[in-house]
């Protein structure tokens, strides 16, 4: 046992990382985690940057990981910040067709709501305003179980959570070389210290694939960065929204579209559109690495997506470099919105896996190689599903540990 520093080694603490470090404590109680992250602090990148909301699982097609553990994330996280006192609240949403030619889009997300046993209600224009006065649409449907909460603090409660287990969860610390022998994983962090465990836990998001590739696998995937770009409502002008409102989603993308969210803060977070960003961490169109990039740009899945989807992309980068466009989007919902009350609000961006026939990942995607579990692909619901997500990839780690 003197070989090893731990048993298990995570990269990442954004909440999967973190989320994992906890099941495991709880589920083989004595398992020694040490969590590596590279930021001073935990949640600093897609936990830390999103909207917020509390996915029912509505969107997702039955069978699929992201639909099973969404319908029990949604729930378990509910439940763990009533238990740990972390300010959230079950809101309801709105998913709202604006044209004709969404209903049957729209009707299609009703059947699945059923499907996945969740309390929806159809709703016509009258029964729209009676939600919020001031969105207007054809119909709609109300979800009843959608709510909002602060993920940055369930991501710092799973790290006290796993910490008091025993966890040593170490910042600053920049992962620059990995190593294995059979039974063995051994990891350098920039500053030459290193780390030995039974098994390793890759939960890098926007780094994965590379944390993969360093580590000798082949993902079969790649990281294309999309920036989530978000305003939000002038505080005189909050009151226009009480709650969630969505636009039915285009089923070719894996993104949901410009919604607004009254966040758990009580401002209303209009976003996220999605444009390339130019790095892994680019918040801004200013933030440009161009090594990222050049690897983004070397990669054939990135110019597969670009010529499947130019339209689409074409629109997302006019809202993005215009809020007079923006505010257009907006008004689809809700016309009482003008481009002055659109304030800016920090960006987020997307660790979005794409095939090398430029498939977007439409699903969490996980991979299993000797004494490594990597998870490659958790975008959003992850915050959402991060329970049952931490449990799966504890299962799987554990299996390893005890081979």
């Amino acid at each position: 046992m003197a070989a090893y520093d731990c048993d298990v080694l995570v990269i990442g603490a954004g909440i999967v990382g973190l989320s994992t470090a906890y099941a495991i404590t709880r589920a083989a109680p004595g398992t020694r985690v040490v969590v590596l992250e590279k930021e001073s602090g935990p949640a600093r990148h897609q936990t830390g940057r999103n909207s917020g909301v509390i996915h029912s699982g509505i969107y997702y097609p039955p069978g699929s990981l992201k639909a099973r553990f969404a319908l029990q994330g949604s729930a378990e996280m509910v439940k763990f910040c009533t238990e740990h006192d972390i300010p959230h609240e079950v809101t309801g949403k709105l998913i709202v067709a604006t044209d004709r030619s969404e209903l049957p889009r729209l009707h299609g997300l009703i059947q699945r709501g059923r499907e996945h046993g969740l309390p929806v209600r159809e709703l016509g224009p009258a029964q729209i305003a009676e939600y919020e006065p001031e969105v207007r649409g054809l119909a709609a449907i109300h979800v009843g179980t959608t709510g909002v909460c602060d993920f940055g603090a369930v991501a710092r409660r799973f790290a006290r959570l796993a910490e008091d287990a025993g966890t040593r969860i170490v910042y600053g610390t920049e992962v620059t070389t990995i190593g294995r022998r059979p039974g063995r994983v051994a990891v350098r962090s920039a500053d030459g210290t290193v780390h030995r465990a039974r098994a390793l836990v890759n939960c890098a998001g926007l780094h994965c694939d590379r944390i993969a590739r360093l580590a000798g696998d082949a993902p079969g995937m790649r990281i294309v960065p999309f920036r989530g770009e978000y305003f939000t409502l002038a505080p005189e002008r909050a009151a226009l929204v009480r709650g969630l409102v969505y636009p039915v989603p285009d089923p070719a993308f894996p993104f949901l579209g410009v919604h607004l969210t009254r966040g758990i803060d009580g401002a209303v977070h209009i976003g996220p559109n999605a444009v390339p960003a130019l790095a892994r961490e680019g918040y801004d169109w200013r933030t440009i690495r161009p090594a990222e990039l050049a690897g983004t740009l070397a990669y054939p899945g990135s110019w597969r997506i670009a010529r499947r989807h130019w339209r689409y992309g074409a629109g997302e980068l006019h809202r993005s470099l215009s809020r007079h466009a923006f505010a257009d989007a907006v008004r689809r919902l809700l016309p009482a919105a003008r481009e002055e009350d659109l304030l800016p609000s920090p960006a987020g961006v997307r660790a979005q896996a794409v095939l090398p026939d430029g498939t977007l990942v439409d699903d969490f995607l996980f991979a299993q190689s000797p004494g490594m579990i990597h998870v490659l692909n958790a975008p959003s619901p992850a915050a959402t599903a991060s329970l049952p997500i931490g449990r799966e990839v504890a299962r799987r780690v554990l299996g390893l540990v005890g081979d």
